[in-house]
């Protein structure tokens, strides 16, 4: 009998942002167990990401999430950070893959061969997978700090650099959340 190939898809959300995680997601799916709809995060409405997520979670053979705190991002630059949570998901999954199929053309040191693939998000069911996990995970995250940092919009931007939140930025201050390396949060603090 012949060992099964495990595919793990990976990829993250929130390398833009100017605060909060990087959130990675690791995800090998069951071929006996297809799940319709997989599409890239980003072309998904929030209430079909959260309706996949449950599917993900029930059918995956296995999951995981990885993540680099602001911290580490400014210690690491985003690049190395987004790898650093790839390797984390990957690392944390329950069973080990064969072979990776990573979004985007930069790969994480994992066990395992990696194959990266660009806009693998809208390809890969496994990469899709993975972008919907994540997504989901961080944009919880970043509603959930809108409570403990009232005044920032965190819900509605998630941390990205728009208008609004460069506005907050320079009225309020960066906070604990906040990535210090990137630009317009060095302006803030000066």
């Amino acid at each position: 009998m012949s060992k099964q190939i495990l595919i793990v898809g990976v990829d993250e959300v929130g390398r833009g942002p100017l605060a909060g995680d990087v959130v990675t997601a690791a995800v090998i799916l069951d071929d006996n167990n297809p799940i319709e709809g997989l599409a890239d995060s980003k072309k998904l409405t929030e209430k079909r990401r959260n309706q996949l997520e449950d599917v993900i979670k029930e059918k995956a053979l296995a999951w995981s999430l990885g993540r680099a705190d602001p911290k580490e991002i400014d210690e690491l630059n985003i690049l190395q950070a987004t790898l650093l949570a790839m390797k984390r998901a990957v690392e944390g999954l329950s069973i080990a893959p064969s072979h990776a199929l990573v979004d985007g053309n930069q790969a994480p040191n994992l066990a395992c061969p990696v194959t990266t693939i660009i806009k693998g998000d809208q390809s890969e069911p496994a990469i899709a997978a993975a972008s919907i996990l994540a997504k989901v995970a961080r944009d919880r995250e970043m509603q959930a700090m809108e409570e403990l940092y009232p005044g920032y919009g965190f819900a509605q931007h998630k941390g990205y650099p728009t208008k609004q939140h460069q506005q907050a930025l320079m009225e309020l201050g960066p906070t604990i959340i906040h990535r210090r390396s990137f630009k317009p949060v060095q302006l803030a603090l000066k």
